[in-house]
């Protein structure tokens, strides 16, 4: 009798830590043992976690990228034109040079040729300035908040605001582009 009362007892505490557990995981995605919640409320707006990815460089974890958006839309397309809250994080989970970043970031905008010439790639230039070397576990953040622009901020950023839509829409088509996520 008495080991049956255990055993009940042991049962009930085994499912109340699944449940606790369960409920702390609520509201959250994980990848490449990065959590990120599943929507954001920015200026009093929401955003969604559309997709979550893990970036390899050969066999190492370099990041885990999120893109969140205030509108679903149906293609890239129609996240590009939207003019609604954007956002790409990445968190890092390797030390990155600032020289590393900056390499890789650059070489992968300037596919877009707006962005090698004329007022965007200056535009580019002020996003590129304000980028440091990143430890592990630090974040890069690029927000596009409509009416405003863009702002680029997190551990792996001094800080830098972008005005308007146009570089934005740049940054946003080359990213959905390398990284398709929508239907073709």
């Amino acid at each position: 009798m008495r080991n049956h009362v255990w055993r009940t007892g042991a049962r009930w505490l085994v499912l109340g830590l699944v449940l606790a557990v369960g409920s702390a995981q609520a509201g959250q995605k994980q990848v490449g043992g990065v959590n990120m919640p599943d929507s954001l409320t920015l200026q009093g707006r929401t955003i969604a976690l559309a997709h979550m990815q893990l970036h390899k460089r050969l066999f190492f974890k370099v990041y885990v990228w999120s893109l969140y958006l205030e509108e679903q839309p149906r293609s890239a397309t129609e996240a590009i034109a939207s003019n609604s809250v954007k956002r790409l994080h990445f968190r890092f989970l390797r030390n990155i040079s600032r020289d590393q970043l900056v390499g890789s970031l650059r070489a992968g905008l300037q596919k877009n040729p707006d962005l090698r010439q004329g007022p965007m790639a200056d535009q580019l230039q002020v996003m590129l300035a304000s980028l440091k070397d990143v430890q592990k576990g630090e974040d890069l953040v690029i927000t596009y908040m409509p009416g405003a622009g863009l702002e680029i901020a997190g551990g792996a950023s001094g800080g830098a605001f972008i005005p308007g839509k146009n570089f934005a829409d740049a940054l946003f088509s080359v990213w959905l582009e390398a990284n398709p996520i929508f239907p073709r």
